[in-house]
């Protein structure tokens, strides 16, 4: 098995939107919530990142198992006021990371990080954020990502 990495493309979209709805079912089922019935995130996730690619603010690598997609990643470029963790004011948000079961534990995970961390750096990010799964917070640790204790959020 070789493992090939490419930048998604409009060609692979319909294939990562269905991996991307894959991850965030098996997290939600994972804290013993059932996935909420009737919300189609297809749609929504589409138009995402059909704007978002084509303006650069949104990048993804994935790793390939000949014509198979078999792990993603992405990052979201947002910006903010200047702080002092983050000079710039540009954030990467890390989102997307999965890997198919059958390819865990073989480091594709960690080259699509070290992927998207590149590109974040390239875009001028001083920072990336993640909201890490459970099975996550391992790989994000070992990386050098820390805890931000103060990170809250409030729902509309």
């Amino acid at each position: 098995m070789e493992i090939n990495y490419k930048k998604l493309t409009h060609q692979e979209l319909d294939e990562f939107i269905y991996m991307r709805i894959t991850q965030l079912s098996e997290e939600y089922t994972s804290t013993g919530r059932a996935v909420p019935e009737g919300v189609n995130l297809k749609a929504a996730l589409r138009d995402y990142y059909d704007r978002h690619m084509a303006d650069g603010t949104f990048v993804s690598w994935l790793a390939m198992d000949g014509d198979k997609i078999v792990g993603t990643s992405g990052m979201s470029f947002v910006e903010k006021p200047p702080y002092f963790g983050c000079p710039s004011g540009k954030l990467g948000l890390l989102s997307s990371m999965y890997t198919n079961l059958d390819y865990r534990r073989r480091g594709i995970a960690k080259e699509l990080l070290n992927k998207v961390v590149e590109e974040a750096r390239a875009y001028g990010c001083g920072a990336v954020h993640i909201t890490a799964s459970d099975m996550g917070v391992k790989l994000y640790t070992a990386y050098g990502f820390q805890h931000n204790g103060n990170f809250m959020q409030y729902n509309l």
